[in-house]
């Protein structure tokens, strides 16, 4: 096991030791976003650190306030860049960084200190519904039983194009959206606030490398357009979902807010967590054949604290490896129809549910469409959010006695606009 001499990153339990060594974007008073690195307990400021001549930052943009050019730079940049920085970091690396105290005080920054900021320009959002048994307790709820799974299901990644405008970074707090409901259909529909608030823990993949229109990627070729991932809260108002949903699917029961963590976590830190694919239903069209192991062994977890409360309840703990799509195909099959793909496409798996109720995804699903209450662990029951109801995401895996962690993905809802128009 590597160890790093900065503070904290060989702490048991650190979700950012030299292992991992995610890319973000951060600011301290006074001074712009710009990129850095998380290690133990601080921020590597990569702008300085280039500046420094320390390392390889020529056209990577690390003095931008998102990652895109360095993502757009290619596999082999990314590549030299950390295993650079892992020789800085290391306690038995290169020493041109750590014996230099007034250096060191200039580029890394304490956590607790800084600001952190949406990590790239999201060029597209795309929301896919990857995990089976997602789909199959969500159908079964919507249609009834023996309805759960559409008949493409078994045979593609599904999907709805999102909104890229409000994708925020975590922190963000998430104002619950006026929409129409039909609480009762017959006497058509009303206007008010959503209260069928809910979460969606998914994971997210971040495309690097664009294409061209009318260019296809087979699954290899996708991995190689990733550059890496990050936690994401697709929040969805589950009662204007149900009445707009017919016949196109979700537009603004979804286009109100999606929260990502700060933290990128790249392909080469998640190398110990690959795994095969799981089992199917049926086998899928050759485009979608994976060569090699794309999927992931990371457990994922939601808390809840209500307004005022001195703790937070798990109400969710499931894991990537429920996941039926891994992100080179879902980037493979959106390429397929010939669709141009960007740096900076964001691409969520959809709400991955386990099993169990403690592992289902999102409350439409541990409710089970509002009849069963969830119990919180400091007492009282949630069917749906409520305003004051913070909820955190965190996500992370564990090898050789290290844990490498995605940080936290968190949002409040506040209130409804009192109003329609300016001035709420």
């Amino acid at each position: 096991m590597n160890r790093s001499w900065v503070t904290g990153a060989d702490r048991p339990g650190c979700d950012f030791p030299l292992a991992n060594l995610p890319y973000g974007v951060f600011s301290t008073p006074g001074t712009a976003a710009r990129c850095g690195v998380a290690i133990g307990d601080c921020v590597l400021d990569l702008a300085a650190l280039g500046a420094a001549g320390l390392i390889p930052g020529q056209g990577c943009g690390f003095d931008e306030s998102a990652l895109n050019r360095f993502m757009a730079a290619g596999p082999q940049v990314w590549e030299g860049v950390r295993n650079r920085l892992t020789t800085l970091l290391a306690l038995d690396g290169a020493g041109d960084l750590r014996n230099q105290p007034a250096l060191c005080a200039q580029v890394l920054h304490p956590l607790s200190a800084v600001t952190m900021h949406l990590p790239i320009r999201v060029a597209g959002y795309t929301d896919f519904f990857a995990g089976r048994q997602h789909a199959l307790n969500s159908g079964t709820i919507l249609r009834g039983p023996g309805a759960g799974l559409t008949p493409n299901w078994p045979h593609m990644p599904i999907a709805y194009n999102g909104r890229a405008s409000t994708v925020v970074v975590s922190g963000t707090p998430v104002r619950r959206p006026l929409g129409q409901t039909a609480p009762d259909p017959a006497a058509g529909p009303v206007l008010g606030p959503s209260q069928r608030l809910d979460i969606e823990v998914e994971f997210g993949a971040l495309v690097a490398l664009p294409t061209e229109l009318g260019q296809t990627l087979t699954v290899a070729e996708a991995w190689e357009h990733l550059f890496g991932f990050v936690l994401l809260n697709d929040w969805s108002a589950r009662d204007i979902q149900r009445w707009e949903g017919q016949p196109l699917g979700p537009f603004q029961s979804k286009a109100f807010a999606t929260s990502i963590s700060p933290w990128v976590v790249t392909r080469a830190a998640l190398e110990p967590f690959r795994r095969p694919a799981p089992e199917r239903d049926n086998p899928l069209l050759p485009y979608l054949h994976e060569e090699a192991d794309y999927f992931f062994d990371l457990t994922l977890e939601a808390h809840l604290t209500p307004a005022g409360a001195a703790q937070a309840s798990r109400i969710v703990q499931t894991n990537t490896r429920h996941l039926s799509y891994s992100a080179p195909q879902l980037l493979a099959h959106h390429a397929l129809c010939g669709c141009r793909m960007q740096t900076g496409d964001l691409l969520g798996s959809g709400t991955i549910s386990g099993p169990e109720r403690p592992n289902f995804g999102c409350l439409m699903e541990q409710t089970w469409g509002g009849r069963d209450p969830v119990t919180l662990e400091q007492g009282g029951t949630r069917m749906f959010l409520e305003d004051g109801d913070s909820v955190t995401l965190t996500g992370w895996g564990e090898a050789d006695g290290q844990r490498i962690g995605f940080g936290r993905c968190e949002g409040t809802i506040l209130p409804a606009p009192a109003r329609i128009g300016r001035g709420h």
